[in-house]
């Protein structure tokens, strides 16, 4: 039986470039099946899948928030952790537009834009996350001190 060959994706390239230990995990995406469907399929529990979501403020700016999950964004306490008046998910074409991902897909390292990384705190106490890899169906495996460190991300306490 032949091994599949997984995507090099941007997301790959950074976090090899940063010397990221890493796992590759590819799973049958079911659309709209969001973390759910990805922790059942790897096996693992839905609380230690990040989901990548980018968002914007008042001001049109876009941001990226990684929360657990089964979590949802408290979109007023992170206005207020970030000083905006107000924060919303981005449609599917300004997160296209900003990522360089497609929705699904979408992966906080090598976005094609720089945007401010916020992170739920409790996302640093896990030994172990699952994070998207930059494609439908391809999450990596590992420790969430090498996000941090990749990333340099704002810790907040937004999730519900």
């Amino acid at each position: 039986m032949s091994k599949e060959k997984m995507p090099v994706t941007a997301a790959v390239r950074v976090l090899r470039a940063a010397a990221v230990e890493y796992t590759e995990h590819p799973y049958d995406y079911e659309e709209k099946g969001g973390t759910a469907v990805s922790a059942r399929e790897l096996g693992v529990d839905e609380h230690g899948v990040v989901k990548t979501l980018v968002m914007e403020d008042d001001r049109k700016n876009p941001l990226i928030v990684l929360m657990h999950g089964d979590r949802q964004v408290s979109t007023k306490e992170l206005a207020r952790a970030i000083g905006a008046k107000s924060v919303t998910p981005c449609s599917p074409e300004a997160a296209n537009r900003h990522s360089g991902y497609v929705v699904g897909g979408i992966s906080p390292f090598g976005t094609r834009h720089p945007m401010p990384v916020y992170i739920e705190e409790t996302i640093l106490d896990l030994p172990r996350i699952h994070i998207n890899g930059g494609r439908k169906g391809f999450l990596l495996g590992m420790a969430p001190g090498d996000v941090a460190r990749v990333l340099s991300p704002t810790l907040v306490r937004v999730a519900t």
